[in-house]
């Protein structure tokens, strides 16, 4: 008998023995082990959205997210639920995390931001080498985010890759469902259960011979410079390719679309993800969660964390129409990104006329002991925001690490350095196969735990679970 604690009696996780479980066919998943971001469903478990009184409120589910249903019939297991920022929204620590407190990030001096919404996957999979592999969802950087802030790899699929029900809504028009893992073969893996109903998801023969890059440095003026040219020098000569700097503005400004009322991408889209995610999940989530709170707490409104507060009141300010407005912008935005820079369908030998890549994380700090001001909503315009507009795939590579001066530490500490690679909607396992191959060749690795994605070694201020 081994207990389930830990010297000092803190709370500790029992992590199922993998002697147990023999790969099978019908069981290609038996015996890994895999977190959930506390946004699905499962059976007998209580879900809290990243909030006290939801959690308090509703009873455990009785049917589990058929995302999750899937990799547990494939012989998943799942050792439990991880934290997510409140209702899968944007929080930074540490203010805006109230009713939870927000996971450290292993990596360097352990006080950075772990990114969010899916900060538990994300903090868990850098950080715990019996964790194998964890579930987020990204609407609009929640599993990139955390990928590329502790060095992991992570993917954002094609809109409408997995059904989501049984899982939370934030938009139901950016919403999809993804994994964070440390090695490339076991994300893909996973990926081929979680998608495998998806039959939209093309063949191909070839990988494309054409690069984009969008805004990525031109020299080497600092190691994450380096890092990220000398990844993309790797992946050129890998593929054989040529290498265009894009400019989408410029191009949307020179041929918008005609149904656009305007040739300024940020003007178009400015506020569409505000407008989708505030005004879509105040009535999907926040309504019903207000009316059964109030209904058995005397007329009261439940405890909301400042994000998700102040998303829901900006867009109950805002016309009636600004979702029907928001999805149609989206929706002219994404058929001219289609149809002239990651073109679908999808050609039949390369699956994506060109892989897109932009930089993730260049080991910038955001201290979580930081005063900050008050939050706002998320306007204007990036990089990431693009794939959720578009609907296409959006994977997160880690390429190595590059040193910072801590003020926590007062000494030289690192952190990751990742990059974005995106392809044409429906070319997932292209990607997948394509990020794998790139393994195998020595030109990115597999991620490590601890304090270095790279190297590993003890977590400074190391708490233990």
């Amino acid at each position: 008998m081994l207990p389930a604690n830990i010297p000092g009696q803190h709370l500790a996780v029992a992590v199922p023995s993998k002697l147990y479980y023999t790969k099978t066919t019908e069981s290609p998943l038996a015996g890994y082990r895999i977190g959930i971001k506390d946004i699905y469903d499962i059976a007998g478990v209580k879900t809290s959205n990243g909030n006290r009184a939801w959690y308090h409120l509703y009873p455990a589910a009785n049917v589990t997210a058929p995302a999750v249903q899937k990799l547990i019939d494939a012989g998943a297991i799942v050792v439990g639920k991880m934290i997510t920022s409140q209702f899968a929204n944007g929080e930074t620590a540490t203010a805006d995390w109230v009713d939870y407190h927000e996971p450290f990030n292993p990596r360097g001096d352990g006080y950075q931001d772990t990114s969010s919404s899916s900060a538990g996957p994300g903090a868990g999979e850098a950080a715990y080498p019996w964790l194998d592999i964890t579930l987020g969802s990204d609407s609009g950087g929640s599993i990139r985010g955390p990928a590329q802030e502790q060095g992991i790899y992570g993917n954002r699929p094609t809109h409408g890759a997995v059904t989501l029900d049984h899982v939370m809504p934030l938009s139901p028009v950016l919403d999809t469902s993804g994994l964070l893992c440390r090695d490339p073969a076991v994300w893909r893996a996973f990926a081929e259960v979680l998608y495998e109903d998806n039959a939209n998801f093309t063949h191909y023969s070839a990988y494309p011979k054409t690069i984009y890059t969008m805004d990525l440095p031109t020299s080497a003026d600092n190691i994450a410079d380096g890092l990220v040219l000398n990844f993309l020098a790797n992946l050129t000569a890998f593929l054989g390719a040529k290498v265009e700097a894009i400019d989408y503005d410029a191009m949307f400004a020179a041929n918008p679309p005609a149904a656009s009322t305007t040739d300024n991408t940020t003007t178009l889209l400015n506020l569409t993800y505000s407008a989708l995610i505030g005004g879509q999940q105040s009535k999907l989530v926040r309504d019903p969660f207000y009316a059964g709170y109030g209904a058995i707490h005397d007329g009261r409104l439940p405890f909301v964390d400042p994000v998700p507060l102040l998303r829901w009141n900006w867009a109950d300010s805002q016309p009636a129409c600004i979702v029907d407005e928001a999805i149609n912008n989206k929706t002219i935005f994404r058929d001219w990104f289609q149809s002239n820079i990651l073109i679908n369908p999808p050609n039949s030998t390369t699956c994506s006329n060109a892989i897109a890549i932009y930089v993730g994380s260049t080991a910038g700090t955001v201290y979580r002991n930081g005063y900050r001001a008050m939050p706002g909503i998320p306007a204007g315009w990036a990089f990431w925001v693009l794939s959720p507009i578009v609907e296409v795939p959006d994977y997160v590579v880690p390429v190595g690490q590059a040193p910072y001066n801590s003020t926590i530490t007062q000494h030289v500490e690192f952190l990751p350095v990742t990059i974005d690679l995106m392809v044409a909607k429906n070319c997932d396992f292209m990607l997948f196969d394509l990020i794998n191959d790139l393994e195998q060749a020595g030109i990115i690795g597999v991620s490590t735990t601890g304090y270095s994605d790279v190297d590993g070694g003890e977590i400074l201020y190391r708490r233990d679970l």
